[in-house]
């Protein structure tokens, strides 16, 4: 791959990394409810999982979904119900999770966070999108490998800055109605990550 190439693949990864979607509200609202450390495996979670989704739509599975429409809208399905069920969940959560926090409050774990890759709606367009930009005809498996390899390499501090700004908000959040209400308008905006996938 070239060094302009390269290059434009890293400016389109960090900038669909760094703007807002579901896994960055997610991040921001973990952040602010468990802290940073906490929230951890649920950025490693991420960048894994999205690296696996490039991987795969690299290697064939973008050409299944076209030829089987009826796969591709079990997928969304799944995405939304779970997006849906994931914002509930942040919409109804009260108190900042300290060591065990209420029952059920804890953040995704890796493998929750990488599985939701799979059905999020931007992470699904985004590899699609790359993978018939970036990827090279001429050398299929390498440049699918270089693209996720640069990919995840800027993912990770891209996603990490959402993490950071929900446990810089942690101090303003300790008064519960603020935390309430900032759970609250997570939830919502992460339900109206959906649009896009309704319009």
């Amino acid at each position: 791959m070239p060094l302009d190439a390269l290059l434009a693949l890293c400016l389109y990864a960090f900038v669909t990394s760094i703007t807002p979607g579901p896994s960055n509200l997610m991040l921001l609202a973990s952040g602010a409810n468990f802290g940073l450390r906490r929230t951890l495996p649920q950025v490693l979670g991420i960048t894994l999982g999205f690296t696996a989704l490039l991987l795969a739509v690299g290697l064939g599975l973008g050409t299944a979904l076209t030829a089987w429409p009826a796969l591709h809208i079990g997928l969304q399905v799944a995405g939304a119900a779970y997006l849906l069920y994931l914002a509930w969940r942040i919409g109804r959560s009260r108190s900042i999770g300290q060591g065990g926090g209420a029952a059920g409050e804890r953040p995704l774990t890796v493998w929750e966070s990488a599985a939701f890759q799979w059905v999020n709606p931007k992470a699904c367009a985004v590899a699609v999108t790359t993978m018939a930009v970036y990827a090279s005809p001429q050398a299929p498996f390498l440049s699918v490998l270089l693209v996720a390899a640069a990919f995840a390499l800027v993912n990770l501090p891209s996603i990490l800055a959402w993490a950071g700004f929900g446990t810089a908000l942690k101090g303003c959040l300790a008064d519960p109605a603020r935390l309430k209400w900032f759970n609250i308008a997570m939830g919502v905006l992460l339900a109206a990550t959906l649009w896009p996938m309704l319009a």
